[in-house]
């Protein structure tokens, strides 16, 4: 692995990220979490986040700790990533439908509102979001992508897992990787109908 390029895992809310920093550090990439937010029944492996992602826009000082490294960086700040690093970005996609259904279970459990905006309003911002990432990311020449499907990773967790090590330079423990998948977390899948709704 580049001891130089930041790996950063990406993608919608609820979309796999914290599945695929999971994998990323049984493979032995070093990770970049304040461990802040704990486990809890939404993510049982952890959310892998560091706080000060969050504040990038204005504070961008810990990047140069994240070189050789592997962070999680949501879609909607990718854009305020600093064009001065070389950045290898997995992207996480899923159903819209099961990104939906996900994230309304998670707020249930935390008693917030589900009903501040229609299924289909909010499936139509998060498609038109995910465009406009994919197209601004294209535009990089300092950032290659990787798309990673949450769908496949959990049904073919070895040959997704060789996929994301020879994006990152096939040297990671793929086995290892492939382990800490668990397929019965996939609590909200989509119908053979629905599956490939972006």
């Amino acid at each position: 692995m580049d001891q130089e390029r930041i790996t950063i895992v990406s993608g919608l809310p609820r979309s796999g990220t914290s599945m695929m920093m999971k994998m990323l550090e049984a493979g032995g990439i070093p990770i970049l979490t304040d461990r802040i937010r704990s486990a809890d029944e939404d993510n049982p492996g952890g959310y892998y986040e560091l706080e000060r992602v969050k504040q990038m826009e204005h504070d961008k000082a810990w990047l140069e700790e994240a070189r050789g490294k592997v962070v999680k960086v949501i879609a909607a700040l990718l854009k305020h990533l600093p064009p001065d690093y070389a950045y290898q970005v997995i992207f996480m996609r899923r159903t819209i439908d099961e990104v939906l259904a996900s994230q309304r279970q998670m707020l249930t459990r935390r008693g917030e509102p589900t009903d501040a905006m229609t299924d289909e309003r909010m499936g139509e911002l998060f498609h038109r979001h995910v465009t406009q990432v994919r197209t601004w990311i294209a535009q990089q020449p300092n950032i290659q992508v990787l798309e990673v499907d949450y769908g496949e990773v959990l049904a073919h967790p070895l040959e997704q897992a060789m996929r994301v090590n020879q994006f990152l330079g096939s040297l990671l423990d793929v086995d290892s990787m492939a382990e800490v998948i668990n397929p019965d977390l996939y609590r909200q899948r989509a119908t053979d109908s629905e599956h490939g709704k972006e």
